[in-house]
């Protein structure tokens, strides 16, 4: 029986300072796509190094980006992978282990989350900052991105397991607190962009009883107060998330809607 094959799929803006360490760790799959989106570091000479099959170009929305790098790639399966995540070996042995004689079509990735060196296991879970699994490996074929700018929808058709592969993805999600409130400022404006795209604009009132319940709902029932300051970090900037975005939305970006127009 011919081997199921596997291709890795890494979509990027700039992001040669981790690169080079997701690549490396990606060396035993079948077929390595890099799609680059308006790149202008060194990124597309790193993705060169480990001969990755390159699709170049500039997108405005998240999810058209990576439904051109999925449809882009030519194995029966697909794993997603950011620039900031590594596959261990021993993550790397359970997915072609699991791929070979599959019983779903859709399998989640558990996370383990690093704020610069430190694992960081209370406070996450989705909500732009921080998430505890995600539907990274797949069948051709069965996964589609929705056209939101930040954190799009996703379509699944086919079976999907029903418990996470149990070795983790190491995500490096932040190097420290300034990049994770650099993070905070870039997420905010996009999700503005497409709350006013969407008509999807509140109140400042509806997005302070956000704010309130959100910060409730992260510090405390996730437990983020374990972690520390890195916890109430996580908190705040899960809490100001949507109370910024409207605020964006509504003296940013309707203003420059209605100018354009």
């Amino acid at each position: 029986m011919t081997d199921v094959t596997i291709s890795a799929l890494v979509v990027i803006h700039n992001e040669a300072e981790v690169l080079d360490d997701c690549l490396r760790r990606l060396d035993w799959v079948d077929e390595l796509v890099v799609v680059l989106d308006k790149c202008n570091d060194e990124s597309k000479a790193i993705a060169e190094r480990y001969s990755a099959r390159l699709l170049e170009g500039s997108w405005e929305i998240e999810g058209q980006r990576r439904n051109k790098g999925i449809a882009s790639c030519r194995s029966d399966w697909i794993l997603e992978v950011d620039a900031d995540e590594w596959i261990t070996p021993k993550l790397a042995a359970e997915i072609r282990t699991t791929i070979q004689q599959p019983k779903y079509d859709v399998y989640n990735l558990k996370i383990a989350n690093y704020i610069g060196g430190k694992l960081i296991t209370h406070g996450w879970g989705g909500e732009s900052f921080g998430k505890l699994a995600y539907i990274g490996l797949f069948r051709k074929g069965v996964k589609s991105w929705g056209i939101q700018r930040l954190h799009p929808h996703l379509t699944v058709t086919g079976s999907e397991s029903p418990t996470d592969l149990k070795n983790p993805v190491i995500h490096h999600i932040y190097t420290d607190f300034s990049e994770m409130l650099q993070h905070l400022d870039r997420y905010t404006t996009m999700r503005a962009r497409d709350l006013v795209d969407n008509n999807e604009v509140t109140t400042l009132g509806d997005a302070f009883r956000k704010f309130l319940s959100r910060f409730y709902k992260v510090y405390f029932r996730r437990r983020a107060y374990k972690e520390g300051g890195y916890g109430f970090m996580i908190a705040i900037c899960a809490a100001l998330y949507p109370l910024i975005s409207i605020i964006k939305a509504i003296y940013e970006e309707q203003p420059q809607k209605h100018a354009a127009n």
